[in-house]
């Protein structure tokens, strides 16, 4: 008999490695829904989309039937949300913004096609708020009338499996979340480690 259906909201393909082989020996029958309209780099959106689907295609040659599901790309929608936030520190309300853009389409997509449920595998990562990506996601559960896993994949070293999955698949892993926010910080977190070495 087949698992719920299970509309999976990814940031990028090496987070979502750990959380998919959770989610499979859970029986989940997963479609991976791409959506970030946060990513502000067109080149850089297009080669983590690439990575995603390449790690599915990889996920199918060893027989898991995983699915894809593009979302549309426009990141004007997510400066637009969270203009006058540009200053806030990595994890503040910009940050609650972005996780509500995503996670209202993860919920609006998964009601609209009959999934059984949704969730997002933005909680693998230990830089991101396990809380604010919860309230999130009960939020538009609540509103879309589907169910919110709300898995927290940071645990059980969720987060070091993806690492060591990512490697097993040679898989790009970028040092920034994908706004132009964050690379900001990224580049100067880089530039003060160049300074210092």
């Amino acid at each position: 008999m087949a698992g719920k259906r299970l509309l999976l909201h990814s940031c990028c393909g090496p987070c979502s490695t750990a959380v998919i082989e959770r989610l499979l020996k859970e029986g989940y029958d997963i479609t991976v829904f791409y959506f970030n309209p946060n990513i502000t780099d067109p080149a850089e959106y297009e080669h983590r989309k690439s990575e995603q689907i390449r790690l599915i295609e990889e996920l199918r040659k060893k027989g898991e039937d995983i699915k894809f599901m593009d979302g549309f790309y426009e990141p004007q929608e997510f400066l637009e949300a969270v203009s006058g936030y540009e200053d806030e520190p990595e994890g503040g309300k910009r940050c609650e913004l972005c996780f509500a853009i995503r996670l209202e389409a993860a919920a609006w997509v998964a009601a609209e096609y009959n999934f059984d449920c949704f969730d997002t595998t933005l909680s693998v990562s230990p830089h991101k708020n396990y809380d604010k990506i919860k309230a999130a996601g009960d939020t538009f559960a609540y509103r879309y009338g589907v169910e919110f896993l709300a898995g927290n994949y940071k645990k059980k070293d969720g987060f070091k499996r993806s690492i060591e999955l990512s490697k097993e698949y040679g898989l790009y892993r970028q040092d920034y979340c994908g706004c132009v926010f964050s690379l900001r910080e990224a580049e100067a977190y880089r530039k003060a480690r160049q300074e210092e070495g």
